[in-house]
């Protein structure tokens, strides 16, 4: 398995995943509420994993810059047809990873990765990479699956035998508090770690850090 491989699961899942319900509704309306109080519109905004692009069509009207990365071409496809249903002029979708964009094309005053930390293959290697694509004081916002926080089973049993199957991609594994270690080793503040759920046991923190 590669990066590569996991790009092609996603563009052949794309069409599927664009019609499927997002499960609690009202967490991620608390989501979107939260980081909105934290974008301004003088803002240049990177999102990495946009996927369909729904929450880069949500936000970036507030910002002067939206660019949306996915590494699905699958996913960008049907996230500039819903661009094209519903201009947002400072938004720009694009196919890339967070390592094909150069740190000196840029400076961000946010990156956002919304599910998107678990499916990364290097996770202290893709946080230092955000650190170097903000400028000054910029903040990280994050809400990811924290898989070594939920049930065993899912972790040692179900995830293991659908990846095996190739009913889902690479995912890793680590607790909240691990993944506040690595945004602390990489350089950044955390400010604020938030449960946006409004039903279950969600086990996705929403962690906003800030570049030192």
């Amino acid at each position: 398995m590669s990066a590569t491989s996991d790009a092609r699961f996603w563009d052949r899942t794309a069409r599927k995943y664009a019609k499927g319900r997002i499960a609690d509704q009202a967490g991620y309306e608390r989501t979107l509420d939260r980081t909105r109080a934290l974008l301004g519109p003088a803002d240049r905004v990177l999102e990495l994993g946009c996927g369909t692009g729904t929450t880069a069509l949500r936000l970036a009207g507030g910002v002067r810059h939206y660019l949306a990365t996915d590494i699905s071409a699958g996913m960008i496809a049907i996230a500039n047809e819903k661009h094209t249903a519903a201009p947002v002029p400072a938004l720009v979708f694009r196919i890339a990873s967070v390592e094909a964009l150069p740190p000196d094309a840029a400076q961000f005053s946010a990156v956002l990765g919304f599910n998107y930390l678990h499916l990364v293959r290097d996770l202290p290697g893709t946080l230092r990479r955000v650190h170097t694509l903000l400028a000054a004081e910029g903040l990280f916002i994050s809400k990811t699956p924290c898989v070594g926080d939920m049930n065993p089973l899912i972790r040692l049993a179900l995830l293991p035998a659908m990846r095996a199957s190739g009913l889902a991609p690479y995912a890793g594994v680590f607790r909240a508090t691990e993944l506040c270690q690595h945004l602390c080793a990489a350089g950044f503040d955390i400010l604020a770690t938030e449960s946006h759920a409004t039903r279950g046991d969600d086990r996705r923190p929403y962690i906003v850090a800030r570049k030192r």
